[in-house]
């Protein structure tokens, strides 16, 4: 089965107070073998970039309203009278709350959903294929 990747490169901003937030380069990734997830990297002054992975159907809810327990929420707001996603990350190193710009991770969200409607995520893990052949045996 051939897989697809959708990237979006984007600038989020990391927000360190009320008045103040600085640039972070990011890419989002999204990979039809893997799809359930969506994949973030996170491109600071560091020997290695920062990698997060969870549910695209979070950032998908997150867009429109809050969502998330735990280690990844989403939610709308608007920032300077534009459209954002916050992204709230927590980790054992410490939390992160991004802002992304709305536009372009909906436009992100749109093609990946196009690539994998939602509901047919299952039928891309080759799951069947693979019970089929061990009870075939």
């Amino acid at each position: 089965m051939r897989h697809t990747v959708v990237e979006r490169e984007l600038e989020l901003r990391l927000i360190v107070s009320p008045e103040r937030s600085i640039p972070v380069p990011a890419r989002l990734d999204y990979r039809s073998d893997d799809p359930y997830a969506v994949h973030v990297t996170f491109h600071i002054d560091a020997e290695h970039p920062v990698g997060w992975t969870f549910a695209r159907e979070l950032l998908v809810e997150g867009v429109f309203r809050p969502c998330g327990d735990g280690d990844v929420r989403v939610w709308p707001a608007t920032a300077d009278g534009h459209r954002v996603v916050l992204l709230a990350l927590s980790s054992p190193d410490g939390d992160a709350l991004l802002r992304a710009p709305a536009p372009q991770v909906s436009a992100w969200l749109e093609r990946t959903l196009r690539v994998v409607p939602p509901g047919t995520e299952g039928g891309r893990l080759g799951i069947d294929g693979a019970l089929d052949e061990l009870l075939a045996r």
